[in-house]
């Protein structure tokens, strides 16, 4: 079997993989790349995750604004857009990549056949590749539940499959209520859809304070989003029919798609992690330390299956931190990095950074709560967007910001705000005092932090 040699060799086209390969190729080293499937060049991202996601949910909320049209035809319109961008950003991050004289791009399945030694099936033929230096970065997939039904019904899609979907659904199914399902579920509603969100807990979005939660549940009922908490879902029929038990009785929801959106867990299952000495978490994921070094010397890992957060621009950062190891400079690990924020773009944007005001009292902090509608925001008036709140939690000793949450139109711009003034450990003091431009959403944080 034929083995080429390389100085470096990273597994997957996500952010961290690419970022580094290009800088790695720049700075001299000879670099191969191995993804397993064309249609990710890019990563999860760019492909099948926020960016078509998001290209969605902007088509539904013009929808709203254009029902004049057919829902199945501005939706069609809606992924042929989706498509477009996709395949154009995939074909840039390839070209990115291919132009570099020291990359060498390679389509097949990767897995360890040994230390610092991969085993590449490719589709017509199967060779190794040996690198002093092994990076992996092959993400993360929905994870399937073992429900009766859901892998072999026909209408029962993944998130990437439902994005994709020529048909209309008029009435969308969607098992798990998390933040992905609730996209979703705003997204479809803003199209047209019926949808009907089914969700083992009986609590709404948990890691939220209640009226937090509250306020966004009530924002998707008056959309028509209606919710099933606490329903177990037992198994999916032909139709599809989603069988569940809700309140001590069965019941029974038609659907045109079913959405399965119960997490996603670490691409590991292929990579032969044992033969290269990689240990596994009991999650999956692939085991590291703060410099995200693998339990195998010469070994990465970064990005969704290193098991962290998972958010593209974490697995960037991710980059820099075996970065700053291979090419000195500031010395940067993960128990560094702190205050990352996290948007949900629903109908009305959620973004959060930091403790929310329950996890806050429990670590024993002293606080006092900001709290501002967002009707209150002129901007928010201007855009015809007034729904929702905005809430601080601040240290009553200090005056810093221990977090906020920003239910509100923009809030995935201002939050970013919030996190550099929290990075440079600034008091809430000087966002409130700030001089923002007006008319514009950021400049609500000055009365957000009029305690």
């Amino acid at each position: 079997m034929k083995t080429y040699n390389y100085d470096a060799l990273v597994i997957g086209f996500g952010k961290g993989g690419k970022t580094l390969a290009g800088k790695l190729a720049k700075k001299g080293s000879k670099v191969a790349l191995v993804e397993q499937d064309k249609g990710m060049y890019g990563g999860t991202c760019i492909n099948v995750g926020c960016i078509p996601s998001k290209s969605l949910i902007h088509s539904a909320a013009e929808a709203k604004v254009q029902m004049d049209s057919p829902k199945a035809d501005t939706y069609k319109k809606a992924v042929e857009e989706k498509r477009r961008l996709t395949g154009m950003l995939r074909k840039k991050n390839y070209d990115k990549l291919n132009t570099l004289e020291n990359v060498t791009i390679y389509d097949g399945q990767a897995a360890f056949a040994g230390p610092k030694l991969v085993e590449v099936k490719a589709e017509k033929e199967t060779f190794r590749i040996s690198a002093d230096k092994i990076f992996i970065n092959t993400g993360a997939t929905p994870r399937i539940p073992g429900i009766e039904g859901i892998k072999d019904t026909a209408g029962v899609y993944t998130s990437a499959g439902l994005m994709d979907l020529d048909i209309f659904p008029e009435r969308l199914v969607i098992i798990g209520g998390g933040y992905i399902g609730l996209e979703f579920a705003s997204m479809y509603s803003g199209f047209g859809s019926k949808v009907t969100v089914i969700q083992d807990g009986s609590t709404f979005l948990p890691k939220e304070d209640t009226d937090i939660a509250s306020e966004i549940k009530k924002i998707f009922e008056e959309r028509g989003v209606e919710f099933r908490l606490g329903a177990k879902t037992k198994r999916i029929e032909n139709g599809p029919t989603v069988i569940a038990d809700w309140n001590e009785q069965e019941i029974r929801i038609e659907a045109d798609a079913v959405l399965v959106a119960t997490g996603r867990v670490p691409n590991t299952a292929e990579l032969n992690c044992e033969a290269a000495g990689v240990e596994l978490t009991p999650r999956g994921a692939v085991k590291v330390d703060e410099l995200l070094r693998t339990t195998a010397e010469g070994i990465w890992a970064m990005g969704d299956v290193a098991g962290g957060l998972q958010h593209t621009y974490v697995s960037l950062d991710d980059s820099r931190i075996v970065e700053a190891q291979l090419f000195g400079g500031k010395d940067y690990n993960t128990s560094m990095r702190k205050n990352v924020p996290y948007s949900v773009f629903l109908a009305t944007p959620y973004s959060r950074v930091g403790l929310n005001e329950r996890e806050a009292r429990e670590a024993g902090y002293q606080v006092k709560i900001a709290m501002l509608p967002a009707a209150a925001i002129p901007k928010a008036q201007v855009l015809k967007a007034p729904k929702g709140v905005l809430k601080a939690v601040i240290d009553e000793k200090t005056d810093k910001i221990l977090g906020v949450m920003l239910l509100c139109e923009e809030s995935y711009e201002m939050i970013n705000i919030i996190k550099l003034a929290m990075d440079m450990d600034a008091d809430y003091k000087v966002l409130r005092d700030q001089i923002f431009t007006h008319p514009t959403m950021s400049e609500a944080l000055n009365d957000l932090f009029t305690i």
